[in-house]
């Protein structure tokens, strides 16, 4: 039976949220295929996500950033991960090559560890990258802590990436120049069906009321200013996190009985951070969307150049954000007029048609 190697950064779940339409959409052109997921992303998340049979393999797989919630990266923490990580490198690429020696996949899939790429290489097996942004990029904008040579690390992951047989770089994303071959394919995107009334009957709303989405990823957000928006008039807002058990205006999402896509196609705004799950989805959407930029990850200023051009989007600022002042960039954003259509999301059908002919087996 063909088998995929899917090696997925578990920083967030944004990079798993790319890879399962793909491999929804291959499972589609190759009968029967499998699916081993080498990741520490929690194997609840693609639980309903994939269609195709699946395995984890819980393994880590890179560093990506330490956070400290959705909107802090600890720089000098995230540097010492590194240093530890390529410090075992040798004993971590022995592992993965016999793993996947012992596993014989038809295809490495990898968004983006670079580990699995070198891994497959060196295993003799067909490696492809899927990837919005590389680890080099995002790491290249940060300074090390003293004691921590920055220089041989970057190199050392873009030799890694270069090992990749072909990238397939997603819209929207930065230029990747550490692959040698690169293949540009369409946004990533599976919109949900909207569920607008159902909502509004689950959260009593009044006629006039505005529904806003609060999501920052997976990575939580573990504080609002509850106090100071509680006062603004006219806006139920849906919090992916807890909730003070006495608000009004706030509701958890995990007491209603949708998930986060539904709810995103369903609500009048949503608030978050350029992230590329939810971004990419809402200019399908057209869902009017404040977000709150970091200022220090490689690929937000795409993610932003790319809501301002198809979407509808305004930036609120983080001093705003922490202080609740968010009443005049909600109406603004809600207000804001449609813009040039943006491209299809069919980035994973693609990917899927250019993927196929690395398995043996006749597509169906």
């Amino acid at each position: 039976m063909p088998l995929i190697w899917a090696a997925i950064s578990a920083h967030g779940f944004g990079h798993a949220a790319q890879v399962v339409p793909v491999l929804n959409a291959l499972g589609g052109l190759v009968p029967d295929l499998r699916v081993l997921l080498r990741t520490t992303v929690p194997a609840a998340f693609f639980v309903d996500r994939l269609k195709i049979p699946w395995e984890t393999s819980p393994v880590q797989q890179d560093v990506g950033c330490v956070q400290q919630g959705p909107m802090t990266i600890n720089i000098e923490a995230t540097w010492r991960e590194h240093h530890r990580f390529h410090s075992t490198w040798n004993e971590r690429l022995q592992i993965e090559i016999e793993s996947m020696r012992t596993a014989k996949p038809d295809l490495v899939l990898a968004d983006t560890p670079y580990l699995a790429l070198a891994a497959g290489n060196a295993a003799a097996i067909p490696t492809v990258a899927l990837a919005s942004f590389t680890w080099d990029l995002i790491l290249s904008e940060y300074q090390a802590p003293p004691g921590i040579d920055t220089q041989p690390i970057l190199q050392f992951i873009r030799q890694a990436y270069r090992q990749a047989n072909l990238a397939l770089r997603i819209t929207p994303s930065p230029t990747l120049n550490s692959f040698q071959h690169v293949h540009v394919i369409p946004p990533i995107a599976e919109p949900a069906i909207a569920a607008r009334p159902r909502l509004a009957e689950l959260l009593s709303l009044r006629p006039g009321n505005r529904t806003v989405l609060i999501g920052f990823g997976g990575i939580p957000l573990t504080s609002l200013p509850f106090e100071t928006v509680e006062s603004l008039p006219g806006y139920q807002f849906l919090f992916d996190g807890s909730t003070p058990p006495e608000s009004r205006r706030f509701a958890s999402i995990k007491s209603l009985p949708f998930s986060f896509k539904t709810l995103l196609a369903s609500v009048d705004v949503v608030m978050t951070k350029p992230g590329y799950g939810t971004l990419v989805e809402a200019v399908a959407l057209q869902v009017p969307t404040v977000y709150v930029r970091r200022y220090n990850f490689g690929d937000e200023q795409s993610l932003v150049d790319y809501l301002h051009r198809y979407g509808r989007g305004i930036e609120l600022s983080m001093d705003d954000f922490m202080k609740g002042q968010w009443d005049t960039t909600l109406e603004k954003a809600i207000n804001l007029p449609a813009t040039t259509p943006p491209p299809e999301p069919t980035g994973a059908s693609e990917a899927a048609t250019i993927l196929a002919p690395y398995f043996k087996y006749h597509r169906s």
